[in-house]
């Protein structure tokens, strides 16, 4: 066939690199250009579409998305093929070992139970410090992780944009890389020693580990909405705006990599309402530990 070769990757990166532009955003705006440059040519010297149809820029647009899909997906293959590292991590902890990992609707006082469970019990919090790993492990600016740890929308147009970046000379777009740093810190976290880790889908990364507790704490709506507007110093109707936009966040993202249900008691030992108040919720979650504690050493 009569056909021209343009050597698209690497000019989309140069403009990528020159203007530091999104990739994803590049990638698909050159595909659809030259799709629609065709069409228009083909049109004007052979008044009809020849070899440009509608399933070009399909495809254009599918392709890294499906590829993206297939590759979370089968995540799990990795570390069934290749299982040395999970298995060193694993067999570094020690039976005595214990960890509790805290899922949160926004304005549930998370953090707070968090940090007053790890004073009392003594143990590490991990929290930002999963941040910090986790922008040491990628390279990628402490301020980007931040921004970009819990950003998924669950959108087709999200995967769309960003099914591209994995062919933009990376191994791994932004946020998929940043949730593999910051899984393989909290499996480093919880087999170093005794620690309390909020949220960072915690519960879903360590779920076969037997001496850990998963917690979630909910609560009602106009009970958190109080408590946002009273910490962050903004209206009600702000703080149930924020409420809502904060959750539907943090199930999207957990539903985009986990596959499972966010909440969801199944994935719990322990969920809890902290409208019953903040001492009630950390007395309860210590009981809970004692009590699995107590069932691991009878088995």
């Amino acid at each position: 066939a009569d056909v021209v070769m343009l050597p698209g990757e690497s000019f989309v990166r140069s403009i990528v690199a020159t203007w530091h532009t999104d990739f994803g955003i590049t990638k698909i705006c050159f595909d659809a250009s030259m799709t629609v440059i065709a069409g228009v040519m083909s049109l004007f010297f052979f008044h009809g579409l020849q070899g440009v149809r509608e399933g070009t820029i399909v495809a254009a647009l599918l392709v890294g998305f499906i590829a993206r899909l297939l590759g979370r997906w089968l995540r799990f293959l990795p570390g069934k093929l290749y299982p040395s590292v999970q298995a060193e991590i694993s067999a570094e902890k020690k039976e005595d070992i214990w960890c509790i990992t805290i899922e949160r609707q926004y304005g549930c006082g998370g953090r707070e139970i968090g940090k007053e469970l790890a004073e009392q019990l003594g143990w590490a919090y991990y929290d930002s410090d999963l941040i910090r790993s986790a922008a040491g492990t990628t390279g990628l600016p402490e301020e980007f992780v931040e921004e970009k740890e819990e950003g998924m929308t669950g959108s087709l147009l999200f995967d769309l944009l960003h099914s591209m970046e994995g062919y933009g000379g990376q191994k791994a777009v932004p946020q998929d890389r940043i949730y593999q740093a910051e899984s393989q810190a909290i499996r480093e976290f919880a087999a170093k020693g005794n620690c309390v880790i909020v949220g960072r889908c915690g519960d879903f990364v360590l779920r076969e580990d037997p001496n850990c507790l998963r917690v979630f704490l909910h609560g009602q709506p106009d009970v958190r909405a109080q408590r946002v507007a009273q910490r962050e110093g903004i209206s009600l109707q702000q703080a149930e705006e924020k409420l809502q936009r904060e959750d539907r966040r943090r199930r999207e993202h957990y539903r985009y990599y986990t596959h499972g249900v966010w909440g969801a008691a199944a994935n719990y030992h322990l969920t809890i309402d902290t409208g019953l108040g903040l001492s009630f919720t950390q007395q309860s979650i210590l009981a809970a530990l004692k009590e699995k504690q107590a069932q691991q050493q009878t088995t």
